[in-house]
């Protein structure tokens, strides 16, 4: 009887939360205490509460709280020459040789072309994914290019007014000029479309074609020191801050085409 019984009432909550990495059972004791905890957005105060990890949705301060153990979110620096698949069909270098660590069977979020390198998220939780690819979803993305050529405030002004490309019009949601000295110039480009090599477009439309393009920023997560090639799991904060874009999405989103998920 016990078993069935303790299955059918759930998990004591400050075990559940311990258990993924929030603090330890006491400390998690003193946050319900104190109110900073929510069940499926209502705050929990009492001590004896216990949830279903399987389908609850737990925050702390705001911040979504991961209770499945079995998905796994990893950041990658992706460097250049290698294509965002998990098998390119073609035999160029892929994405293979960075999950090895994983027992899990990891996915790409999005993609970043051959030529561009840095941060990519790979991941085997589908949902997440979806919301962090779909343009719809508004997740921004943060490209440092150097370009050729100086380019003027005029030039920036224009990359956030808007521009007109062959499938249609686009505007950076934020631009800045880093550095503009000899030959070649460092923009900053903060974009949430997933259109194709659009970084590469936007930058040659405007007269001053990519040389180097790296992404430093995907929705909440930074590249940091991260070396390029070098993979790792993220972080419980930076897990918490994705699972928080991807609940404040909201439910019951299509998922996007492979055309939506391209990138840069």
């Amino acid at each position: 009887m016990t078993g069935p019984v303790e299955e059918f009432e759930g998990v004591r909550l400050q075990k559940v939360l311990a258990n993924a990495g929030v603090a330890s059972r006491r400390v998690c004791e003193q946050y319900i205490v104190e109110g900073r905890i929510r069940v499926n957005g209502d705050v929990v105060t009492e001590l004896g509460r216990r949830i279903d990890p399987a389908s609850d949705l737990v925050d702390v301060d705001g911040t979504a709280i991961q209770l499945d153990a079995t998905k796994r979110y990893v950041m990658l620096n992706k460097p250049t020459g290698v294509v965002s698949s998990m098998k390119d069909e073609h035999g160029r270098p892929d994405l293979r040789r960075f999950t090895k660590d994983w027992d899990e069977r990891l996915y790409n979020v999005g993609r970043l072309d051959a030529e561009t390198s840095g941060l990519l998220v790979l991941t085997n939780d589908g949902e997440l994914a979806h919301v962090l690819a779909h343009p719809s979803f508004g997740v921004t993305k943060v490209y440092i290019a150097k370009v050729s050529g100086r380019v003027t405030a005029q030039t920036i002004a224009r990359l956030t007014k808007g521009i007109v490309l062959e499938d249609g019009p686009i505007a950076a949601d934020k631009a800045r000029l880093l550095d503009a000295s000899g030959d070649t110039s460092l923009v900053e480009l903060t974009l949430h479309s997933g259109r194709n090599r659009i970084v590469r477009r936007m930058m040659a439309e405007v007269g001053h074609p990519v040389v180097e393009l790296v992404r430093r920023q995907f929705g909440p997560l930074h590249l940091g020191t991260l070396p390029a090639g070098r993979a790792r799991e993220l972080t419980t904060v930076e897990r918490g801050a994705l699972l928080t874009v991807a609940r404040q999405a909201g439910p019951g989103q299509s998922p996007p085409s492979a055309d939506d998920e391209a990138d840069s």
